[in-house]
């Protein structure tokens, strides 16, 4: 089992997913025990990253679920398609066909139009991996239906009938914790927390997504925002890996070899997204320099 394990481990990192031995073994047993993977953890950590990768491993299918606040069961799993079925009405208007029948040629396949989750279990050649993306922003109504299709993998479309997996999706939801998911939904998925990266494993994923990045502007980079997040004067909204990597990548745009009071004051939108942490931060470079905000972390 090491052994699988660390195989995972060496695909997730060659699909470009910096990784350690606890997410590996958590996607291994997803993988294998076929149960849905709830990945928690601060925004911009890689949550996400966790699914696609999984897929691009796998050389599955990604369904994608994008869950917000009043996301609805039409809009997950299937609408009809009003305006083909009107315009079939309108065409069929004159003909010797019974009622039963017209409804009958309406609400066939030809007019369902499949969302992320009837499509994840419709899916006919192989698993695919449904990726259920912020989970926590949907109302609790939505959660427990989420629930009941995640332990069956069917679903009954009145005018069809039941609907069920032929092959059962890898599925991986996320959450930033905006608010608490039930415990019926967390008995029923296997958990991992995905936490800040260490200094050195965000130096790894700086290296390894940031082509031509000096070694020096790296570290200053990371070295920097790793001090950020430690601050005992916590910023409203904390820098994740997502905004290392765009300001690594604004410093290449702008041919910056290091960081300086200047460039650091200029770039701070990069990897600061509150107006009070940007007035913060800045009053802190004008008072004490660059050098007040990286402390021990250089």
């Amino acid at each position: 089992m090491r052994e699988e394990i660390r195989r995972v481990q060496e695909s997730m990192e060659r699909e470009g997913y910096v990784t350690d031995r606890a997410t590996a073994t958590a996607v291994y047993l997803a993988m294998t025990l076929r149960k849905p993977l709830l990945v928690e953890g601060h925004p911009g950590v890689g949550k996400t990253e966790v699914a696609k990768v999984l897929a691009r491993t796998l050389g599955a299918e990604l369904i994608r679920l994008q869950c917000y606040e009043g996301l609805d069961v039409a809009t997950a799993l299937y609408e009809w398609n009003y305006q083909k079925q009107l315009l079939h009405i309108k065409l069929d208007e004159g003909s010797d066909r019974s009622v039963r029948e017209r409804e009958e040629a309406i609400f066939g396949e030809s007019f369902l139009l499949a969302r992320p989750l009837l499509r994840a279990i419709r899916a006919q050649d192989a698993p695919p991996v449904l990726l259920v993306d912020e989970v926590d922003r949907s109302d609790e109504e939505f959660e427990a239906f989420l629930l009941e299709v995640l332990s069956d993998y069917q679903v009954t479309i009145p005018e069809i009938g039941t609907v069920r997996a032929t092959h059962e999706p890898y599925v991986v939801l996320t959450s930033n914790r905006t608010r608490e998911l039930s415990e019926a939904l967390r008995r029923r998925c296997l958990y991992l927390w995905v936490d800040y990266p260490t200094l050195d494993k965000e130096l790894t994923i700086v290296r390894a997504k940031v082509p031509g990045i000096g070694e020096r502007l790296a570290r200053e980079v990371v070295a920097l925002i790793q001090s950020v997040r430690r601050r005992p004067q916590h910023l409203a909204k904390m820098p994740g890996v997502a905004e290392t990597l765009d300001w690594a990548r604004a410093l290449i745009a702008l041919h910056a070899e290091r960081l300086d009071d200047e460039v650091v004051d200029e770039t701070l939108g990069c990897f600061v997204k509150e107006e009070g942490d940007v007035r913060q931060l800045r009053a802190e470079i004008a008072a004490h320099g660059v050098a007040s905000l990286v402390g021990e972390g250089s």
